[in-house]
Order: structure tokens, then C-alpha cells, then sequence
């Protein structure tokens, strides 16, 4: 259906037309506008319509959407087809010609720049009320602005947040994971670094797997019997112990390159020591160089 007649159409039953650009068609609210017998060669005078010049009014949207539903169009092309409707109105006036509204009248230009209007024929054509249809939820609603049906609508992507959300939980594991491998390795090498730099001195601290029979050399050639000390020379006492602890404990030092002897008296308490020429102003200096290198207390017997 052309836009024109709609126009019409509309101020017949609303007995108000807005035009923005130009101003506001007003019919009076007495005037009966009587189409069944209206004959299309013989149509009278409209009467009752007055036009008031107003270039600031807005656009209706209430005009737009009676447009839409009459038309069969959506919201934003019926307003592009009243901008351009208008707009075609307005080159008329400028140019001093007057332009029909089809089933109202024709408008014209003054000096002054008020308009002129002139009442014409009342629309012959039967108005065809065209009612709303309803719309179920599966029905998308027409955008009000005519942009959007050039653009087209932003479409939301439910699923963006729960990939979202996977994607930083498996990024927080694989952080943790890597912390902790990283954390592990750190662990390990300086476990090794330890136990490679560990000093003698605390070695009566560890516990050696010996087999039952002590290697390479028997129990008793690691005996030796001191009955005098010879003179110039101080038996330092590193360490009593019982058999266990005591062969290892020599075969140890003795890997340490140190000139350590043992000896018992019942075989059940060894007492491993050192004979070493020393000054007795010395004495104490060497007893306690030897207390620090063996990390236990070491005295002096005579």
C-alpha cells in the first residue's frame, strides 16, 4: 500500500498528523469523515483540517508503527519511507511548488516561511484496517531503528563464558602442575649437592650397610695392643664403642687417610684412638682441632 493514503488514513482517525520538517496536520474532532459513500469522481472537500507550521516536531511513533502494521513493513522501513516521503515534500515547497498530501491537501511556501494549506478532496479508497498479528516466542521482533536492518543484530554467544571458564581453570592447573615439577627437580638436585659436599665431621651420624664379615681385612688384624706409649707421643681417644659401630667407624677414618688404631680388652667395648707426636704445649690445640674433625669429644689417655 503507497504511503500517502496511510498518512491520510492516520489523521482521519487519530484527528492529528506530526510531520517532522514541516508541522501538524489538526482534523476537528466533530468532523466525520464518511468513506463507504464517498464516490471516487465526485469526492468532497475535506473539512475541518487545519495545518500548523512547526519545523521542530518530532517524529511519531505511533504514525511509524500504524505505517508498519498498514504497509506490511517493518518499523524501520516505514520511518525510511516517511523520511523520504518528506523530504520529497519539502524540494516541492522550496522550489515554490505546492505539494499534495493525497486525502488532505496541498501545502505551499510564503515569504515568511510559513506554510500555506489548502484543503483538498477526501480519500475515495476504503480503508482496510489491518490488524496486529501475534507473535509467539519464536517470532523475532522488528528493530525500531532502520540502521539495523542494514548492520544486522549482534548475536550473543552463550557459550563464550563456559569455554571461558574451562580454558582458565586447565590454564590454573597446568600453572600449578608446573610449580610443581619445577619445585620437585629443585628438591632433588639440592638433596644431591648435600649429600656430595657432606663433611666427615659428620659421619658418625650415618648409618653404613656393612655385610656381617667386615671386607678386606678381619676383625682381629684391626686390633692392635698398646701396652706403652712411646715417649714424645699422646694417645688421643677418638671414640668407645661396641663392635658394630666400632669396624666401620675405623674403616672409615682410615679412608679419611687417618692413623687410627683400635683396641679392646673384653671384646665388647672398642676404643679407637691415635698416637701422635706431639709438644705438650700443643696439646690442647690438637685436642680440639681433632674434637671439631671428628664431631664428637676427644680426650687424652695415658
Amino acid at each position: 500500500m503507497k504511503l500517502a493514503p496511510l498518512l491520510a488514513q492516520y489523521l482521519y482517525i487519530h484527528k492529528r498528523l506530526d510531520l517532522p520538517g514541516l508541522g501538524t496536520f489538526l482534523l476537528d474532532s466533530s468532523t466525520i469523515i464518511d468513506q463507504e459513500n464517498t464516490n471516487q469522481a465526485k469526492s468532497p472537500i475535506i473539512e475541518g483540517v487545519t495545518f500548523e507550521t512547526n519545523a521542530s516536531v518530532k517524529e511519531s511513533p505511533e504514525l511509524i508503527q500504524f505505517i508498519s502494521i498498514q504497509a506490511g513493513k517493518i518499523k524501520a522501513l516505514a520511518a525510511a519511507d516517511l523520511e523520504s516521503h518528506l523530504g520529497l515534500a519539502q524540494q516541492f515547497i522550496n522550489i515554490g511548488k505546492p505539494f499534495l498530501f493525497e486525502g488532505i491537501g496541498s501545502l505551499s511556501k510564503i515569504k515568511s516561511s510559513d506554510f500555506i494549506f489548502t484543503p483538498g478532496q477526501v480519500l475515495a479508497e476504503k480503508f482496510v484496517e489491518h490488524q496486529t498479528k501475534e507473535t509467539n516466542s519464536n517470532t523475532v521482533e522488528a528493530p525500531d531503528d532502520y540502521k539495523s536492518v542494514f548492520y544486522g543484530p549482534k548475536v550473543k554467544m552463550k557459550w563464550a563464558k563456559p569455554v571461558t571458564l574451562i580454558l582458565v581453570l586447565v590454564g590454573i592447573g597446568l600453572a600449578i602442575w608446573g610449580g610443581y615439577t619445577v619445585y620437585k627437580r629443585t628438591s632433588s638436585a639440592d638433596d644431591s649437592i648435600t649429600d656430595a659436599n657432606e663433611a666427615p665431621a659428620n659421619t658418625e651420624n650415618q648409618t653404613i650397610m656393612l655385610p656381617d664379615t667386615v671386607a678386606i681385612v678381619k676383625k682381629d688384624t684391626l686390633i692392635t695392643t698398646v701396652s706403652n706409649i712411646p715417649a714424645g707421643t699422646v694417645k688421643f681417644v677418638l671414640e668407645t664403642a661396641d663392635a658394630a659401630r666400632a669396624f666401620p667407624r675405623l674403616n672409615r677414618l682410615k679412608n679419611f687417610q687417618w692413623n687410627v688404631q683400635m683396641e679392646t680388652a673384653d671384646s665388647l667395648s672398642y676404643k679407637i684412638f691415635m698416637l701422635l707426636p706431639v709438644n705438650i704445649a700443643d696439646t690442647s690445640r690438637v685436642l680440639d682441632s681433632l674434637t671439631r674433625l671428628n664431631g664428637k669429644r676427644v680426650y687424652i689417655e695415658n
